[in-house]
């Protein structure tokens, strides 16, 4: 069972990344680039902090702890204990691996560091937006997705990376919102 996941799981890598042009390599290379979305967590911190005022610092903290610990996790609990390479450092997928401008990323790829990041700050700032702004969700869902698409596209990691790192997110997303409303809770009670 396990064998035919991964070849599953190597065959849709190939399939997507084979599927490759000049236009869409700009394009992912520059999703996968962390400081290309600097406007966005800008306009993201303008608008919460319009809709929440000063209770905005406690989301803020909350968000960047939520970052922290996603990254931390998917590094130092994943990535270097089941030490799987990531496909453009494989060595059976030498030669069938496009990448862009040469660039891969670390050894070792499971989970996706990018993903989990992205679909845990996508989770979280939907429960903090959502009943506020009520298309939020769809919207930075949607870029959580193409962000981690790139990671596929670009042969830095297999679509299960992926996809294990969006669930991971998502689990690390409801622990840290319960965890800030339980806190706000205690906190305005007092």
């Amino acid at each position: 069972m396990l064998e035919r996941l991964a070849s599953w799981d190597r065959q849709l890598l190939l399939f997507i990344n084979g599927h490759h042009n000049d236009f869409l390599d700009i394009i992912m290379f520059y999703a996968s680039n962390k400081f290309i979305w600097i406007p966005l967590y800008v306009i993201l911190v303008f608008v919460i902090f319009r809709i929440y005022g000063m209770k905005s610092i406690w989301i803020l903290l909350t968000a960047v702890l939520l970052i922290a610990a996603s990254d931390l996790i998917s590094v130092h609990a994943f990535k270097n204990v089941f030490e799987r390479l990531r496909p453009c450092h494989e060595p059976d997928l030498e030669g069938l691996i496009h990448t862009v401008r040469g660039k891969c990323g670390g050894k070792y790829g499971f989970y996706s560091s990018h993903a989990t990041n992205h679909f845990a700050l996508a989770g979280f700032l939907s429960f903090i937006l959502s009943k506020k702004i009520s298309w939020f969700p769809v919207l930075i869902f949607v870029w959580a997705a193409f962000v981690s698409y790139s990671r596929i596209y670009l042969g830095a990691h297999y679509p299960g990376d992926v996809l294990a790192g969006a669930f991971a997110g998502l689990i690390l997303s409801v622990i840290f919102f319960n965890t800030y409303i339980f806190i706000q809770n205690r906190m305005f009670k007092r």
